[in-house]
């Protein structure tokens, strides 16, 4: 009966731990950070028909296995800092020699919520001197349920 008991209780326990897990994912802000636009997905859509360039801060692989049609890849990677609103910027990098027009408009974007990438290179744009950076949170998974185009 103590080995039943034992397993039941381990069972329960681990069950838990899987479930605070995905609990756990650290949720991005859901205002955008300073000098930088939130914005759903019409917005992206009219920002892009005007011209705006498109960012996936996803890793390559990601981009190139499907990402919203028009944009281009400019990854958020290494990222080692800590997964919140006041990240130590200094720990990560983020390459923005494809984006050298500073007074163009950028929205930047990975998948949804819980994916900081998006954030910091928003956040890293703005500290950079970029002045028309939009920061679609919800990205991917948002892009792909509306059944908007995606390539």
């Amino acid at each position: 009966m103590h080995i039943i008991k034992q397993a039941f209780i381990t069972v329960v326990s681990s069950l838990c731990l899987v479930a605070s897990g995905s609990a756990l994912a650290q949720e991005t802000p859901t205002t955008a950070p300073a000098g930088v636009k939130l914005v759903e997905a019409k917005a992206v859509q009219d920002l892009q028909a005007k011209g705006a360039v498109l960012i996936d801060t996803r890793k390559a692989s990601e981009f190139s296995d499907a990402t919203i049609k028009g944009a281009i890849s400019v990854p958020y990677d290494p990222e080692k800092s800590a997964k919140d609103a006041n990240f130590d910027a200094a720990q990560d990098k983020y390459d923005m020699g494809k984006i050298a027009d500073k007074n163009k408009d950028y929205v930047v974007f990975c998948n949804s919520g819980t994916c900081w990438k998006s954030y910091k290179a928003a956040v890293m744009m703005a500290k950079a001197g970029y002045k028309n950076v939009h920061w679609y949170r919800n990205g991917v998974p948002d892009w792909k349920a509306r059944k908007l185009p995606m390539e």
